[in-house]
């Protein structure tokens, strides 16, 4: 069906659609619903409203353009396949097409002032030069790396005020590692042991439970070490371990969680709480390969009931490697999200009279989403990843 711009008093004609996402629509003035009289298929049946009750004549879809074809950023292209970013971090660009916000916070030790680095333009890339203004003379930390999704979704350094933390967790030094992505200079969030940032997302759309969920970073193959655990995604709001399928994190190290590793890494793997997961079992799997380029495109997607997939990429040129692509291990159907974002720890980590970090890894970019993001919708994050000239 076509999606309603309006109610009438029959059914819009329509034919076979294109793939297409449903949704139930609602009326603000009677608080019901447009539901197709009696479940009819036939063009000329009567829209109705009727008391919403999630039922299949009373959802609607919206055909989902081919992934890529409109917007400019990853965050565009989640959203044209029907799985939008709820949070969406980067130090070095704007994830949409549009944004024209911030990217991240620094603070510089002269004076404990902070500054927010945004971009040179809309959907364009950050503005280093800011940055390298406001730091000259000092030292700089990364404070916090915002979220461009809209839904306040910012990510802050695990010992912060807003995320209080262990003595030993402090934020990353600002000016570890510079670079250039298209054609200008930029700077990655350097995480080192230590280091580590965090939010509760549960209540501003980060996904809970067995909902599905897809995530993808830009990190580094140069940038590594074994220590627990450089991650990315959804984990836990009490900070703690607290069982099997709390957390749906990228992990992107060397660390052989469950031993008979082939090859020293760095692997993408699956951090789902109580183990990083190369595949679908404590057992390695055999189509995992080392990623050692200075920049990869890490992805991890999980429908929360069944199965998930761990994709990965040399992040300036080619596709995608599929390294798994089945089903969940023993232990974790259905999924417990919490929805909290994790970025270069493990979930049980960094509390107040905890212990720290202990990973090393560097974050370029990166977002997560709502839905089980199709294997084009994948390609098409890919390629403008590649696009975007990270050198």
């Amino acid at each position: 069906m076509a999606l309603l711009t309006m109610l009438s008093a029959t059914a819009p004609t329509w034919s076979a659609p294109a793939p297409a996402v449903a949704l139930p629509l609602m009326s603000p003035a009677s608080g019901r619903c447009p539901d197709v009289n009696e479940a009819g298929t036939t063009n000329g049946t009567a829209v109705i409203l009727w008391t919403c009750n999630g039922q299949s004549n009373q959802m609607w879809s919206k055909p989902i353009p081919p992934p890529g074809s409109g917007g400019s950023g990853p965050c565009d292209i989640y959203s044209e396949g029907g799985t939008p970013c709820v949070a969406a971090h980067s130090t070095v660009r704007a994830l949409y097409g549009s944004y024209n916000g911030t990217l991240y916070q620094v603070r510089r030790s002269s004076d404990n002032a902070t500054r927010d680095i945004g971009v040179l333009a809309p959907g364009g890339f950050a503005n280093a030069a800011a940055q390298d203004s406001f730091c000259a003379g000092t030292s700089c930390v990364i404070t916090a790396v915002h979220d461009q999704s809209g839904r306040g979704n910012d990510l802050w350094y695990q010992g912060s005020a807003q995320v209080p933390g262990s003595s030993q967790s402090s934020p990353a030094k600002a000016t570890s590692e510079s670079l250039t992505a298209g054609g200008t200079k930029a700077y990655s969030l350097y995480i080192n042991p230590g280091n580590s940032y965090w939010r509760d997302g549960h209540l501003t759309g980060v996904p809970t439970g067995a909902a599905p969920e897809g995530a993808y970073m830009v990190t580094s193959g140069t940038h590594v070490n074994s220590g627990c655990c450089f991650d990315y995604g959804n984990s836990e709001t009490t900070r703690k371990a607290d069982a099997a399928g709390a957390m749906d994190a990228i992990n992107f190290g060397t660390q052989c969680w469950f031993g008979g590793c082939a090859g020293s890494g760095p692997w993408v793997q699956a951090d789902l709480e109580w183990g990083l997961y190369s595949g679908g079992s404590q057992s390695w799997n055999t189509n995992q390969r080392a990623f050692t380029s200075k920049f990869v495109t890490a992805m991890l997607k999980n429908n929360g009931t069944s199965r998930f997939a761990l994709k990965g990429g040399n992040a300036q040129s080619g596709g995608l490697t599929t390294l798994w692509n089945g089903g969940l291990p023993s232990g974790y159907s259905p999924m417990k999200k919490q929805g909290a974002i994790v970025l270069g720890s493990g979930g049980d980590c960094c509390k107040p009279g905890g212990g720290a970090n202990l990973s090393a890894g560097t974050f370029y970019e990166g977002a997560i989403v709502s839905g089980y993001p199709s294997d084009a919708t994948d390609n098409a994050v890919q390629a403008n990843v590649t696009a975007a000239g990270y050198r």
